[in-house]
């Protein structure tokens, strides 16, 4: 369903599957309403704050400290004390607290049929390993990512898939329908940039770290059909969920897996041909992720891929204000560890893990315009005009300098 390029799609455009939560005509009002207010209050409300930062905050605290703010902490504490922000703030994170209870209300009042329907379309199961022996990681325990209750390893009964499908069915709003109407344009966006960076490759096993419900796996799975795509959380409902969404999608190449990307040693070193996340890294501490990105060099194969889709790290060239921007999910949307993750240095991440700097690259990577959701436009770069997010990725093809030495 086509709609115009200024407003936020409708609900009625988000795609469906075998386990998709059915939301009622009320339902789908307040995800429409919330998917609105959440574009007005970024897009619309969101520049007034630097014009509070350049006339108000700014001013006091250059007259309180006689000098600049020094860092994005500065700035933020300078900001938090004007009203527009405070006010722009409220608004922002109670946008994210109704969505998640509308999608909870959703999820909640049709759970059985939802777990019915989840057991019906896993099958025998076959493609769902789930290890109760697995610890939970504080990173994912301490607090409700993105304010959703209960986070991604919450049940209401044991066995449920209320996390996963409370997940699936309010992304669509979050987003603004710009990852598609399956929520996949990342995946499909991963699929569609490593055809053209290496024509002709086809890798034998890729590692999915953060999985949640399959959005990028899935359509790394079609995209790469011999291929096998094994796909890891923590978190048993999600993994319920997203092996249930992906058989229900016909897609049966990915094995979903509850394990820590801390600890694989249940994977010999080099076995996968790409290791990957997908906004995943900066919902993991400092200490963890270190540990998590060794663990996947470990297990990547020569002239292998790592690839990590993130928002920008803070350089020094970024301005303090944005920074300050960019911060406001680790302070009030439950990403404790948003802000210190986008601080580190990844060429140095990467290269102590093993892959040194002569083997690791920068790029943009665009999400697919899905254009069931949105009218096509122009060709080119420019082509989605915002309707489709794009991230920073940072990554490496394993011994790629030795391998091209070797050649020659």
């Amino acid at each position: 369903m086509a709609i115009h390029d200024d407003i936020p799609p409708p609900y009625s455009a988000v795609g469906k599957h075998g386990v998709f939560p059915h939301a009622s005509h009320d339902e789908r009002a307040r995800f429409n309403f919330l998917a609105n207010l959440n574009k007005h209050v970024a897009g619309t409300l969101g520049p007034g704050n630097k014009l509070a930062y350049e006339r108000r905050a700014l001013p006091k605290f250059i007259a309180e400290h006689d000098r600049e703010p020094q860092d994005r902490f500065e700035v933020r504490r300078a900001m938090n004390a004007d009203p527009y922000h405070r006010f722009w703030s409220a608004l922002k994170r109670n946008n994210m607290e109704m969505r998640q209870q509308n999608g909870r209300s959703i999820v909640l009042r049709q759970l059985d049929d939802l777990d019915a329907r989840a057991r019906a379309a896993s099958g025998n199961g076959d493609g769902l390993e789930l290890d109760p022996a697995i610890t939970i990681p504080r990173y994912q325990k301490a607090v409700d990512i993105h304010c959703m209750p209960g986070s991604y390893h919450g049940e209401e009964r044991p066995g449920d898939v209320s996390a996963g499908a409370n997940y699936d069915c309010g992304i669509f709003v979050t987003t603004g329908g710009g990852m598609g109407a399956l929520s996949d344009g990342g995946g499909q966006a991963l699929a569609k940039w490593a055809r053209e960076t290496r024509p002709g490759w086809q890798p034998r096993r890729i590692l999915d770290i953060g999985v949640t419900v399959g959005h990028s796996a899935v359509p790394l799975a079609q995209a790469f059909p011999d291929c096998e795509v094994i796909a890891i959380d923590t978190a048993a409902p999600v993994l319920r969920y997203g092996h249930a969404r992906a058989r229900s999608l016909g897609v049966d190449n990915i094995r979903f897996v509850q394990a820590d990307a801390e600890d694989l040693s249940r994977f010999p070193d080099g076995y996968f041909d790409w290791v990957q996340t997908t906004m995943f890294l900066h919902e993991t501490s400092g200490q963890s992720l270190p540990r998590i990105i060794a663990e996947g060099a470990r297990v990547l194969a020569p002239g292998g891929l790592m690839l990590h889709l993130e928002q920008p790290q803070y350089t020094a060239d970024m301005p303090l204000f944005e920074q300050f921007m960019r911060d406001w999910d680790a302070f009030n949307n439950n990403e404790p560890f948003w802000s210190a993750m986008h601080a580190f240095d990844m060429h140095d991440v990467l290269e102590t893990a093993g892959l040194p700097r002569a083997d690791q690259f920068e790029a943009k990577v665009r999400a697919v315009v899905d254009a069931t959701v949105f009218p096509p436009s122009v060709e080119g770069e420019a082509e989605d005009f915002g309707r489709a997010a794009v991230w920073h990725a940072y990554g490496a093809w394993k011994n790629r300098a030795e391998l091209r030495e070797a050649a020659e």
